[in-house]
């Protein structure tokens, strides 16, 4: 792809890294220190900087949503400007398993310039794969919320619950917005945001403003927590929306 601002990563290796798929069986010494682990990193604590994923599906039929996502990413550092900063981390699958991610970027020009420069490929989704990052970068840095914005999901659901779970247990809350109507994907979305405590949400085709208000509401999310999405709900029926399905 031009230039080198999107940094090409081994997802495969960051799937191994991050565990691949759930052992059969795992002890509870395993799971009560990887809940120790996730809780003394503290990723919500007062003050902290608001990390944000933001993944998208840029297969081939993703095209006229990336670029209204392009358009409108720039909103979500508008709208939490007034709670503290906000870093967000592109993470994109497209093509024969090519899944790649971005630094953290706390500007939002540089953000649009980097995602200009994205073309949508034909493949197969690998939500399976932004789950791991998720999980990975909720870990080593800590993260707030992920948002994903597709209209398919062609993997093994059970799998990509099982990441979901572990999510779960970081408290990260992911928020599939859906484009379409796809029956399969509706399913797999629905689930993994009951696991995560996130939520899911369908935005109608070409609907540029209500994909912008559901970014925004995910925005101050992440940078205020659930006060701040409690006060823009009182203003905004996109955030009263994903906080009645939030745990």
């Amino acid at each position: 792809m031009p230039g080198e601002p999107v940094k090409p990563r081994d997802r495969d290796a960051v799937s191994t890294e991050a565990g691949g798929a759930l052992p059969k069986a795992s002890t509870s010494e395993d799971i009560a220190a990887f809940v120790a682990k996730a809780r003394a990193l503290s990723p919500h604590a007062p003050g902290a900087k608001g990390r944000l994923i933001f993944a998208l599906d840029a297969t081939m039929s993703r095209q006229p949503t990336w670029d209204m996502a392009c358009a409108l990413q720039a909103d979500m550092f508008r709208e939490t400007a007034a709670l503290g900063s906000l870093d967000i981390r592109l993470v994109y699958y497209r093509g024969y398993n090519e899944c790649r991610s971005t630094g953290w970027i706390s500007d939002s020009a540089r953000l649009a310039t980097l995602m200009s420069k994205i073309d949508c490929r034909g493949g197969d989704t690998q939500i399976g794969k932004v789950l791991s990052e998720a999980r990975r970068e909720a870990v080593a840095s800590g993260v707030r919320a992920v948002v994903f914005v597709g209209d398919a999901m062609e993997e093994k659901v059970d799998e990509l619950c099982a990441k979901a779970g572990e999510l779960g247990m970081l408290k990260v809350p992911v928020f599939l917005f859906q484009e379409g109507d796809d029956a399969v994907a509706e399913r797999a979305f629905r689930e993994i945001a009951r696991l995560t405590g996130g939520a899911w949400c369908r935005f109608d085709p070409g609907a540029a403003a209500q994909l912008r208000e559901l970014l925004r509401a995910v925005a101050v999310y992440a940078a205020g927590g659930r006060e701040a999405l409690l006060k823009l709900a009182k203003s905004a029926g996109s955030a009263a929306k994903l906080i009645g399905q939030m745990k």
